[in-house]
């Protein structure tokens, strides 16, 4: 049976790696499936803010012999202990996406939260990330949400309505859909220019009777 290649809680058990051994910021960000300048962020403490971290060793996640093994070799890539809790964690991936009743109440700071720090998202994207719905998100785009003076954006990782994996898939989709708009437009403006160049460099045809 397949096993998962990421930890339970990535972002708390960055947190906890980062505060706790030397690892290098690749090595923690390919075992936790976050970028590199994510464990930057949150060595510097501008990511993950309030978040406890989460022990892999004693969630059985890893071994102490296992860090030390990386902490000594910076070209070594650490391993996540396959086990039976892993592997029910990834059958429930495949399942669909449920948000407990206790973290519903957070999908508005969740979607603020988006829509603030990564505005190149589409609505049915952020949607998606952390199951709120397209009038819940467009009103909180136009500042119109009936709750909109408590709405506090933060980080939907942090509250557990996402994984990290899924923001960055979805952020890569989006960047691709501009950078096809952008390279559509560039095309339309440039059989635009041709167009006018045409028009102007065609002769003009003289009125016999002028």
């Amino acid at each position: 049976m397949k096993t998962i290649k990421l930890p339970l809680m990535p972002k708390a058990t960055a947190i906890w790696l980062v505060d706790n051994t030397s690892l290098s910021f690749r090595q923690i960000g390919d075992f936790c499936g976050m970028h590199e300048l994510e464990i930057k962020g949150i060595a510097d403490g501008e990511v993950g803010i309030g978040i406890k971290g989460l022990n892999p060793i004693t969630s059985g996640q890893l071994t102490k012999e296992e860090i030390e093994k990386c902490e000594n070799d910076e070209g070594e890539t650490l391993h996540i202990i396959e086990n039976e809790i892993s592997e029910k964690t990834e059958q429930s991936k495949k399942k669909k996406k449920y948000t407990p009743l206790s973290k519903r109440q957070d999908r508005p700071d969740a979607v603020y939260w988006l829509i603030r720090n990564h505005p190149e998202l589409k609505d049915s994207q952020v949607a998606r990330l952390v199951g709120s719905t397209k009038n819940t998100i467009d009103a909180i785009r136009k500042r119109t949400h009936w709750n909109m003076n408590n709405i506090r954006p933060q980080d939907p990782i942090g509250l557990g309505l996402c994984r990290q994996i899924e923001l960055d898939e979805a952020l890569e989709k989006a960047e691709r859909s501009l950078k096809r708009a952008q390279k559509k437009k560039e095309k339309e403006e440039r059989q635009r220019l041709a167009e006018n160049v045409e028009v102007a460099e065609s002769p003009i045809v003289q009125n016999p009777e002028e």
